[in-house]
């Protein structure tokens, strides 16, 4: 019995996926909204204090650098391959709000005007400090 037990442990802490270091380091803005980012569904655009995008396509995909010229075409596909997903846009607190301005032009012309902005809670700990 305490084999199968170390078994089936074995077998679950091996096929556990966890979740992949992010490229894009960021200090998010607080708010006081509890709404929790899905952990399907969703395609996370991410924008860096230096202005760079990077996108993701759930919360265990890989993150990929992209351009303002490449999103248009990374959104529409990405939906095309599931309608159901959401949007959200995350940024560095210290980013430019013209880089989240030209996202949400994006958003627009390819039909999708419903986004989340993924805050950090006041009083909560940052999860991810600065570099």
């Amino acid at each position: 019995m305490v084999d199968v037990a170390f078994l089936l442990l074995i077998f679950f802490m091996s096929t556990t996926q966890f979740k992949p270091p992010e490229e894009a380091k960021l200090e998010l803005p607080e708010s006081t909204s509890e709404m929790k980012l899905p952990e399907s569904d969703v395609m996370v655009l991410a924008i860096d204090r230096d202005g760079k995008l990077f996108c993701r396509v759930g919360a265990t995909g890989t993150e990929q650098a992209t351009s303002m010229a490449d999103l248009e075409q990374a959104v529409v596909a990405a939906r095309i391959r599931n309608p159901r997903l959401r949007l959200a846009i995350k940024a560095d607190r210290d980013a430019d709000f013209g880089a989240v301005s030209d996202i949400m032009e994006v958003l627009q012309r390819t039909g999708n005007t419903r986004f989340n902005m993924v805050t950090l809670l006041e009083n909560a700990e940052p999860i991810v400090g600065k570099p």
